[in-house]
């Protein structure tokens, strides 16, 4: 059965938001004919929106028929143990015209009783922003429930968050009970949990083509925030060409920067899938018998099953992602 694997690409699904712009077509390529896309999901197994192999024979199967037929072939043994038919990852591009809402997503107790899904840790990875723009994470000072509602109640949070001007490369982890949002004028990765769940605690006032106002959960909110977190979201990662520099490591998933500009021979021994997202210049991933092309803005999954490959390129900026 492991002989009808090879690297597998998938159909960007494309998601309209009241605070997406147009870089995913100018900056990526990705084909749609609206003015506010949002989110490209590029590896997506949340319910209701699975992702559609595009390449290769298993063109057009589902992500979630994969699993139910290839198991610990796609996504290793100890994963297919653990999720079962669950893909554990979504991998998406953001782009934020406009500011997101503060928000902040539950921990896996909480998103199990309450919303029978995984938590959502997540980790950003900056491709693009324009001058001064910034992401939100955290506060910019002790803060506790009493004083957290004070600043709610009375409109003032803005006051009371830790702004961030971003650049190209920058990266944060954003650990479940962390308060955060992405400005406006930033464009970047986003590799998280498999888990659709966001509690919006204030979103700037504004409404919607019909005049409403998006829906806020800061009942659900106040029992998932954390306030004891560590000020330790930047990421610091190295930056040597042709090896896997460890950026982030966390139950859910590890990921590395690798700057290729030769060819590389890999071994992948984690008992896991391998994602692969081009966020600069192009590269192809050869297996024994099969050879696939990835360029900015694409993302692929190499399966567990294949143990020995080469990346090759001039020039390529990769995410590599495995569990």
């Amino acid at each position: 059965m492991t002989d009808q694997l090879y690297p597998l690409k998938f159909k960007p699904i494309l998601k309209e938001r009241i605070w997406g712009g147009t870089k995913l077509q100018s900056f990526l390529k990705k084909k749609t004919n609206s003015n506010s896309i949002g989110e490209s999901w590029e590896i997506s197994d949340v319910e209701g929106t699975t992702s559609i192999v595009c390449n290769g024979k298993l063109e057009g199967t589902s992500l979630k028929d994969l699993q139910r037929q290839f198991k610990g072939d796609l996504v290793g043994m100890k994963n297919h143990n653990t999720f079962q038919n669950r893909f554990p990852l979504l991998i998406k591009f953001i782009d934020a015209k406009h500011d997101l809402s503060i928000q902040l997503h539950p921990n896996d107790a909480l998103a199990a009783k309450r919303h029978n899904s995984f938590g959502k840790t997540e980790m950003w990875y900056v491709m693009q922003a324009d001058k001064d723009a910034n992401l939100i994470v955290d506060f910019n000072q002790e803060m506790n429930k009493d004083k957290y509602l004070h600043h709610l109640n009375n409109k003032s949070l803005p006051n009371v968050l830790n702004f961030e001007k971003v650049k190209e490369g920058d990266t944060y982890f954003i650990e479940v009970g962390r308060v955060h949002a992405i400005g406006a004028g930033v464009f970047l990765a986003e590799i998280q949990q498999t888990s659709d769940i966001t509690y919006r605690v204030y979103d700037w006032d504004r409404v919607d083509k019909e005049g409403k106002t998006r829906e806020l959960h800061n009942d659900l909110a106040l029992d998932a925030i954390n306030f004891d977190l560590a000020d330790n979201y930047k990421v610091k990662y190295s930056k040597k060409d042709n090896v896997s520099n460890r950026m982030v490591t966390c139950p859910y998933f590890t990921t590395n920067y690798i700057e290729v500009n030769k060819d590389i021979n890999k071994t992948n021994d984690h008992d896991s899938f391998v994602v692969y997202i081009c966020v600069d210049g192009s590269a192809s991933i050869k297996t024994e018998d099969y050879s696939e092309m990835i360029r900015k803005g694409e993302t692929l999954l190499l399966p567990a099953s294949i143990k020995n490959y080469s990346i090759n390129s001039n020039s390529a900026k990769l995410l590599e992602v495995y569990i």
